[in-house]
């Protein structure tokens, strides 16, 4: 294959050679397929194209320093697309199908693992959607689960550092008992103009309160929020924020440093007690948040006058690597080794 330069990576999509198909039909998951094509066959009337049937995850694998491959979390993505299935009435994949599925494209893509010192690492992309071709308003029968992955460089080209985020009432990310729990690609879609205003004026996200009352913190941009006042890890608790495997992953990680852990409604007026603030996903892990601005009510929530991550996050985010890479031991069971 061409060279790869390894440290200069986007986060972007770069061809590999196979990936994994599986078909559900007649009310039973087929055998997978192994794939060397980056296209699709859809019918045109297909449930996905027109009803928004379709869900996705993201997750990652990592070279370590001593040559080993480690996936992060297969098992709780496998059972986020299971409540994504049931939450859009579609077929659900079993776990040890999505595990075989994501350890075949990884193992047959192995030479895409970035190295070690490079920073980068391998993303994995599995979805399912319906393909039925049908014109009324109604799940799918078929269906087909695909997972590619592709070899990306850290999210932050400029190191780690915090970058500012913006207020906007006048947008919802998602309605408070529609799908805001489900990875789902329209709620990726619905974000769109918000986030595209959000970095004309210089931000690098919209931070989204919910859209019931505007009165509590919901996402930002497409990551979970955490606060960390007094020792204490805070994230918000609501009927539209999706799951974070990442949120979930540095909540037991704050635990185990000694923090205490509160997931719960966060009024947007708590935002002036935070020392420090994040935004955390697959992609970034930590986003570190230098302030929030509010520009219909002309406040600013600083959390970081020098544009650098506070303590906290920074042992968080570097905790978590290093369990990734395999630096240190896991003592929760996440890291699924490649053979």
């Amino acid at each position: 294959m061409e060279q790869i330069d390894w440290s200069n990576l986007t986060f972007g999509y770069l061809k590999t050679d196979f990936n994994i198909r599986c078909h559900y039909t007649n009310g039973a998951w087929g055998e997978l397929e192994v794939s060397d094509s980056e296209h699709l066959t859809l019918h045109m009337a297909a449930t996905c194209l027109h009803y928004g049937q379709e869900a996705f995850e993201g997750l990652k694998a990592f070279r370590g320093k001593d040559g080993v491959i480690r996936i992060f979390r297969i098992e709780a993505n496998a059972n986020r697309l299971q409540k994504s299935s049931e939450g859009l009435m579609m077929a659900e994949l079993p776990t040890d199908l999505f595990t075989e599925a994501v350890l075949k494209a990884v193992k047959l893509n192995e030479r895409f693992v970035p190295p070690y010192e490079s920073g980068a690492s391998l993303y994995i992309r599995p979805y399912l959607f319906g393909t039925s071709a049908q014109v009324g308003v109604k799940p799918a029968k078929d269906y087909m689960f695909v997972v590619f992955v592709t070899p990306v460089g850290p999210y932050f080209k400029g190191g780690f550092e915090a970058t500012p985020y913006v207020i906007m009432r006048e947008y919802d990310r998602a309605a408070p008992l529609g799908t805001g729990t489900i990875k789902a690609g329209g709620n990726y879609a619905a974000s769109l103009v918000a986030g595209a205003k959000a970095n004309e004026m210089g931000y690098s996200a919209v931070f989204y309160l919910d859209s019931k009352e505007k009165k509590y913190i919901d996402e930002c941009g497409a990551a979970n929020f955490f606060g960390i006042k007094n020792n204490t890890y805070v994230t918000p608790e609501s009927t539209s924020i999706l799951p974070s495997i990442t949120n979930n992953s540095l909540m037991a990680l704050a635990k185990e440093m000694g923090m205490k852990v509160e997931q719960r409604q966060v009024p947007v007026e708590e935002l002036e007690t935070f020392e420090e603030a994040g935004a955390c996903g697959t992609a970034a892990v930590i986003s570190p948040i230098q302030r929030i601005d509010d520009l219909q009510e002309d406040k600013s929530y600083v959390f970081s006058k020098d544009g650098n991550p506070g303590e906290i996050c920074v042992k968080l985010y570097k905790k978590l690597q290093a369990i990734q890479y395999g630096d240190e031991p896991d003592n929760f069971g996440w890291v699924t080794i490649l053979k």
